[in-house]
């Protein structure tokens, strides 16, 4: 069968080596892309990443960097008006490029890369930068389906990715696995609130909470049952979770009405950045 690694292209350019764009990197080369064939373009690399690009024997900001087979954008958004006269010549006429550029459209990137063509959009987040993300992609006209393959192999290399039939969906998957994990975050913080004022030393809350959500989630990504069942699993009818989920599942003002204002109001704003 065929594996990810064949499809990895020989040459790539990645344009931002922050948080999101290290991790990145570290994934494809991990999944068996050349270091020989990535060039990092960085205006100001991080120590740690100009110690990683030497050690591995990429190269890091070359004068003239020829066009690449793909040009990953990592840059933050608001960087694309001035960066786009340098980023038109890492292009050539087969030039993949795919965006993370939150609240970019495939019309912006094209109206700004004049010779830009096949374009992937992809919102990965932030479990990425440990092997665990959940990447929403899509793609233009112009991406063969060699393309697509070839953009597949560097998006799984952090996590799982959900191919949508339409860019407009990227911003509800941005509301949801993009900023989701602020949200589960939130949870831990408020769990632990919780268990102070129910009594216990805040710093036992506190490892308590956050036992309690990451044992959650690695069960949850082990075993194939709906998250439903996995719930009802644990709750015995009368018990103190029962009498818990009373409460977070009250109709109205419950956490589904909560969780879904919450999204809706992510999805409001990724909808006024793309404007």
């Amino acid at each position: 069968m065929p594996t990810h690694a064949q499809y990895l292209p020989s040459s790539l350019i990645l344009v931002g080596a922050g948080k999101m764009g290290g991790s990145m990197l570290e994934g494809w080369l991990k999944v068996g892309m050349k270091p020989s064939g990535v060039t990092v373009i960085d205006p100001r690399p991080s120590e740690e990443m100009t110690r990683f690009c030497s050690e591995k024997g990429i190269a890091l900001n070359p004068a003239n960097p020829s066009p690449a087979d793909v040009l990953v954008l990592a840059i933050k958004p608001q960087m694309l008006e001035d960066a786009a006269p340098a980023l038109n010549g890492y292009l050539g006429p087969r030039t993949l490029i795919i965006s993370i550029l939150a609240g970019k459209t495939t019309g912006n990137l094209k109206a700004r890369l004049p010779t830009a063509s096949a374009i992937v959009r992809a919102m990965p987040n932030l479990p990425a930068s440990i092997g665990r993300g959940a990447t929403g992609a899509a793609i233009n006209a112009e991406v063969s389906e060699e393309q697509r393959l070839m953009a597949d192999a560097l998006l799984s290399s952090n996590g799982i990715v959900e191919w949508l039939s339409s860019e407009d969906l990227i911003d509800a998957v941005t509301a949801v696995s993009g900023s989701g994990p602020a949200y589960v975050f939130h949870l831990v913080e408020c769990l632990a609130e919780a268990g102070a004022a129910a009594g216990l030393p805040p710093d036992l809350a506190q490892r308590l909470a956050r036992a309690t959500v990451t044992g959650a989630g690695e069960l949850l990504f082990q075993s194939d049952l709906p998250p439903a069942t996995l719930r009802q699993n644990v709750t015995s009818p009368g018990g103190t979770t029962a009498a818990a989920l009373e409460v977070l599942m009250r109709d109205p003002g419950g956490l589904k009405a909560l969780m879904r204002e919450a999204v809706a109001a992510a999805k409001r704003r990724a909808e006024e950045l793309a404007g």
